[in-house]
């Protein structure tokens, strides 16, 4: 049975839709899920992340690096999880150096009210 050139250019044609509708059904890109952790990446910079939680800060940068540079080779899953990961690393970097500093601000108030009560007992006490 030969194929006649009618037949060559159906196949052709069905190749060519068939690819279509499988580039369609594709995950996109999780251009929006990058942007919320570049964002939180910027939010525990700014928070002093880097010198207070260095290795969270770290993980979290090099998670959004992978998510981008996956997602410029348009592979949509590993960006998607990679861009969540990242999300989820610098906020933990952001609370943890919120918490340091909170921890670093009621050891000062405690040191500075110990102080004050020694002061005020030397003051009080008859000369």
């Amino acid at each position: 049975m030969l194929i006649g050139q009618s037949d060559l250019k159906y196949a052709a044609l069905c190749a060519v839709i068939a690819l279509s509708a499988a580039g369609c059904a594709t995950t996109p890109i999780p251009n929006e899920k990058i942007a919320v952790a570049r964002s939180s990446v910027q939010r525990a910079e700014q928070a002093g992340a880097p010198e207070l939680a260095p290795v969270e800060m770290a993980a979290a940068r090099d998670k959004l690096t992978r998510a981008e540079k996956a997602a410029a080779e348009h592979e949509a899953l590993p960006a998607t999880q990679l861009a969540e990961q990242a999300n989820a690393d610098a906020q933990l970097a952001e609370a943890s150096a919120q918490e340091q500093r909170s921890h670093k601000a009621a050891v000062e108030f405690d040191a500075n009210l110990q102080a004050l009560r020694q002061e005020t007992l030397r003051s009080s006490q008859p000369k």
